[in-house]
């Protein structure tokens, strides 16, 4: 990360820890905020890739399981890599950033994944590079809250109107990513003056991890790659995958599950109590007779206390069993309503 923002932020009482930011004040009382105001958050637990070259667009396009032809200075999408085995290494957020395209992930996944992509370069015109390896760093800053729409229109003079749709402005661009939540991708020195033209509440990275959860956007993490197919983890619902796109590793076996049959695992959005769940805990339910019938797949503190989680689940346990996280005799999953429709 680049220093000089880490030190704009803890001037302004930020609390760091390998370059991620863990709290502002208190961490209960920032999700309380984040569920009822206006907040901002430096997005530091992720990192970016950036694509470049004459043929880093038929290289993606031949890589990814989303259109990369439609990611534009206009459109930013969800896409994911996968194994050729249809397992899931990485999903992402890719946005343009000049002739570039820029690759947002975990930042534990950043390193493995560009040298991933770049086994696969051979004579191709791209390079893949982590974003902040030179001069032109890239901040990303999230938003959440209605009450921050009008500083937002004032400072991009309008808003992006649907999902994944992009405003560019000067040295930066806004991304709404769901209804009254926004991403701000901005050099340092720009996301100075708009930290502080935003009257928002910083909160800690934690915050914004509980709001992909309660939208039901995943992210693959190392403790769950190649765990899931693309229709577990819904990301066919959120638009991370195209179905009339050419050839990419584990096409087959994604295209396979759409059109001949059906996922026998689903992510839902839950509750649970007690210990904090952790990414690729396993989760179990009396149909299945020892046999682990889920995975949490993400997992945040929430605002009232507990745990909300994407877990994905066997469709037959979740409609008719309870689930329990680690055991039988583990703490209880509460099924929560989904943030959108499943098939």
């Amino acid at each position: 990360m680049n220093t000089d923002w880490q030190q704009f932020l803890q001037q302004r009482g930020a609390t760091l820890q390998d370059g991620i930011t863990q709290h502002y004040t208190d961490a209960t009382s920032e999700l309380t905020a984040t569920q009822n105001a206006a907040v901002l958050c430096d997005l530091g637990q992720f990192g970016a890739l950036r694509a470049s070259g004459e043929e880093a667009q038929t290289f993606l396009q031949n890589m990814l399981s989303n259109d990369i032809r439609a990611a534009d200075a206009s459109h930013a999408q969800l896409s994911s890599l996968n194994t050729p085995k249809g397992r899931m290494l990485a999903s992402m957020l890719i946005w343009r950033d000049g002739g570039d395209y820029l690759l947002q992930l975990p930042r534990s996944l950043c390193e493995p994944i560009r040298k991933k992509l770049t086994m696969y370069v051979l004579r191709a015109k791209v390079k893949i590079a982590n974003a902040g390896d030179d001069s032109a760093d890239i901040v990303s800053l999230g938003v959440s809250g209605a009450q921050a729409e009008a500083s937002l229109r004032a400072l991009f003079g309008e808003l992006p109107q649907q999902a994944f749709e992009v405003v560019n402005g000067e040295a930066s661009s806004l991304i709404k990513l769901g209804e009254h939540r926004w991403q701000i991708n901005a050099t340092p020195q720009r996301a100075q003056e708009l930290w502080a033209a935003i009257p928002a509440q910083p909160v800690g990275s934690a915050c914004w991890d509980w709001l992909n959860i309660r939208a039901g956007i995943p992210a693959i993490l190392p403790q769950t790659q190649e765990q899931f197919v693309a229709q577990m983890v819904n990301f066919e619902v959120l638009g991370g995958v195209n179905f009339k796109k050419g050839c990419y590793p584990g096409q087959e076996v994604v295209a396979r599950m759409q059109h001949l049959g059906k996922p026998k695992r689903r992510m839902y959005l839950a509750h649970v109590d007690g210990a904090a769940p952790q990414p690729g805990d396993e989760l179990y339910s009396a149909d299945m007779k020892g046999q682990s019938s889920g995975m949490i797949v993400n997992a945040a503190a929430a605002p009232g206390g507990g745990y909300d989680v994407l877990a994905v689940v066997q469709i037959a346990s979740h409609d008719a069993h309870p689930l329990h996280l680690g055991s039988l005799a583990g703490a209880r999953l509460q099924f929560l309503p989904p943030p959108y429709l499943l098939p």
